[in-house]
């Protein structure tokens, strides 16, 4: 009898124990499109890190198949748009969404990333050192200037010992500026 007793409470408890386990995986911070971070499991698509960092976490998704890419480093992410230009030419599209950890949220707040504000001097993932925020902050610059500037370190950042050489492109993902990273 205790046997039969327990299996119906067991069955009866699965369907709530489902629902508990289904939420813990939800963000209810994220924007509206963004795939959910797991946290220490997931890996940068550039450098195989696992991301851990909050504040420093950046996700790209578009194309015609809604591709995710996530990033521990907005450096890796704009290093990735610069190189991958004629791999991905969705990117240039202006459907693709880039969004950034807001700083100073420690990745509660997400960011589209070309309208964030990049502050540098903070101590990265992989090295780049900029910080995204919301508001101007003094000395921040733009999307486009940070990956002007992370553009600059790499490969060194991402591929230790690396001596090929690089172009300087702009990590902005519009077409004019993808077209100039290929050619």
């Amino acid at each position: 009898m205790r046997r039969r007793v327990l299996l119906l409470q067991g069955f009866a408890l699965t369907p709530m124990a489902s629902v508990m386990l289904a939420a813990c995986g939800e963000d209810k911070d994220m924007p509206n499109g963004m795939a959910v971070f797991k946290w220490d499991r997931d890996t940068c698509m550039r450098c195989k890190m696992a991301i851990s960092d909050h504040r420093f976490a950046c996700q790209i998704r578009g194309g015609p198949k809604d591709t995710v890419f996530k990033f521990d480093d907005i450096g890796c992410a704009a290093t990735w748009l610069a190189e991958k230009g004629k791999e991905y030419p969705w990117m240039a599209d202006a459907a693709t969404r880039i969004w950034v950890a807001e700083f100073a949220s420690a990745g509660k707040i997400w960011l589209e990333a070309a309208a964030a504000h990049y502050v540098n001097g903070k101590v990265s993932p992989m090295g780049y050192n900029f910080a995204a925020y919301a508001q101007a902050q003094p000395d921040s610059i733009s999307f486009d200037a940070m990956g002007q500037n992370t553009s600059a370190t790499w490969p060194a950042n991402c591929h230790p010992g690396s001596a090929t050489p690089h172009r300087r492109p702009s990590a902005t993902v519009r077409p004019e500026i993808i077209e100039n990273l290929t050619r």
